[in-house]
């Protein structure tokens, strides 16, 4: 009884406090309490929702049989939109802090919302070696069932919550796209809802102008409603190896030598200052040494990030097996090293080993109660950016990073860019070697202002025909933004399809020059 009574008392002091002090006060300034009090619990309580929902629905193979009906409701609310003299742009009716992107798009009061209720696995064919998902299917729902019969994606993006739709719509990467591309480059086939309420599939070779110009578009050409994409065998563990570095120049320098080794299935690396990184190397294997097993992904082991500074710290070679599943979602507990901003002692082995199975929050939900101060503080003092840049100016990229954000750690994801038409391929007809620059946390530079910094951060990546990923604040005006991505195609496309009364154009969808 004790227990409870302690526990009803802290439960009122807190009620107290935040009564005296304001809720908006403890959102800001003590953001754990509120996190660990509430969003953690409540965070934990989804993902078992979900995952039994998707199991439930797998098992009894009623998603198929309920698709079809699912997409001719979405087609009736755009046939009804059309019916009633079309009088806003369309949108999906997913609300804005449902997504990973820490935007939130205002676009959503004004345009008319279409539910689109899409969030299963359809179907797995090991003979044709693909799966068949709607577009809110997630990472996390992908790995759960497909390592559990032998296969995997052959790009599957870190964190649980990113979707299907969003990687397509958007981009995703992950450390095997030195191998295979971006998240777009192993789908073979999507399937749409058009302006006019018509369903068309297309792929290379059936429709492939739609095909091509779908990724990196946000959703202004059409809804996803279905996508195929490539799987292939999975082992049980990843053997990484794990080196230090140091010296910008050497650091580059291994960083493209590993890349270019196609033996290697994945290759990451994690810059923790200008001029230290670990560099990682992994291969899939069956085999396992047991004294080197670490199962990275238990709820007790150190955020992995942490994990791998203290190789860095001691300046020795590492040699691990991490069980696959692990291995591919290595940066979600600690969302990369963003939970270390938002719960300061979440690496604690206390806290760990106490609420660390709580652990991560939803980005959902941090995005739903953070508020407009909070958000506006974010928005000046903290950075989210991926830089898309090709490997030979990978120096460069990063001394410019250093110089107008310092923001470490730094990811590093290499990745092949095919010579195919789009919004996004290389300045030339070849395929090339690019890596993915990201930035994640609260610039060290003395009077950042985020406009200007990253303006200047945006001039750079044009100049050297680089890319921004779209889920992160974009400060370009629209003549910069289609001098970073090849609009021709989409835009023929857009026209073709009379998108231009039913979906906004992708800069006026996510750029802030035309967002208010």
């Amino acid at each position: 009884m004790e227990p409870a009574v302690s526990l009803a008392v802290c439960a009122l002091l807190f009620l107290l406090w935040i009564r005296v002090k304001g809720l908006e006060f403890v959102i800001i300034h003590q953001r754990w309490v509120f996190v660990c009090l509430f969003l953690l619990p409540l965070s934990f309580i989804f993902d078992i929702y979900y995952y039994l929902r998707a199991w439930v629905v797998f098992r009894l193979n009623s998603a198929p049989r309920q698709h079809q009906q699912r997409v001719r409701d979405i087609q009736k609310q755009v046939r009804e939109w059309k019916e009633e003299g079309s009088k806003t742009f369309m949108c999906t009716g997913r609300p804005g802090w449902l997504t990973v992107s820490l935007r939130v798009g205002k676009y959503k009061k004004t345009h008319k919302n279409i539910m689109i209720n899409l969030m299963d696995i359809l179907e797995v064919d090991t003979k044709r070696q693909i799966v068949l998902v709607e577009p809110l299917v997630t990472m996390g729902q992908v790995t759960a069932l497909l390592n559990s019969v032998g296969w995997t994606l052959p790009v599957l993006p870190e964190l649980d919550d990113l979707t299907v739709g969003g990687l397509i719509m958007g981009t995703g990467i992950e450390s095997s796209s030195h191998r295979f591309g971006l998240f777009q480059h192993i789908c073979t086939a999507y399937e749409l809802i058009l302006s006019d309420g018509s369903f068309v599939r297309c792929s290379p070779t059936e429709n492939s102008d739609l095909f091509y110009a779908v990724p990196w578009s946000c959703g202004t050409l059409g809804f996803l409603v279905a996508a195929e994409i490539r799987i292939i065998p999975a082992k049980k563990y990843v053997k990484l190896r794990l080196e230090p570095v140091r010296g910008l120049k050497e650091i580059c320098a291994k960083f493209a030598e590993e890349s270019q080794r196609k033996e290697n299935h994945f290759v990451e690396g994690l810059l923790y200052s200008l001029e230290e990184a670990v560099i990682m190397t992994g291969v899939m294997t069956d085999d396992v040494e047991p004294s080197k097993l670490n199962r990275i992904g238990n709820y007790y082991k150190p955020w992995f990030f942490k994990h791998v500074e203290e190789y860095l710290k001691k300046d020795q070679k590492g040699l691990e097996y991490i069980p696959l599943r692990h291995y591919y979602h290595r940066h979600t507990r600690s969302i990369f090293w963003e939970l270390q901003d938002i719960i300061p002692f979440g690496n604690n082995p206390i806290f760990r080993y106490l609420f660390g199975w709580l652990v991560p929050p939803k980005i959902s939900l941090l995005k739903l109660t953070q508020g407009e101060t909070l958000r506006k503080l974010y928005e000046q003092h903290h950075v989210v950016q991926d830089m898309l840049v090709p490997m030979k100016v990978m120096e460069r990229a990063i001394q410019t990073f250093h110089n107008d954000l310092h923001v470490y750690p730094i990811w590093l994801c290499p990745f092949i860019l095919p010579s195919q038409p789009g919004m996004v391929h290389p300045k030339g007809d070849e395929t090339e070697l690019y890596v993915d620059i990201g930035a994640y946390g609260e610039p060290q530079v003395k009077h950042f202002e985020a406009r200007s910094c990253m303006r200047q951060m945006e001039k750079f990546v044009r100049s050297v025909h680089g890319f921004q990923m779209l889920y992160a604040d974009c400060y370009m005006n629209r003549e910069e933004f289609w001098e970073m991505f090849d609009g021709s195609l989409y835009h023929k496309l857009r026209k073709e399809l009379n998108c231009q009364d039913a979906f906004p154009e992708v800069f006026d969808k996510i750029c802030k020059a035309a967002r208010h």
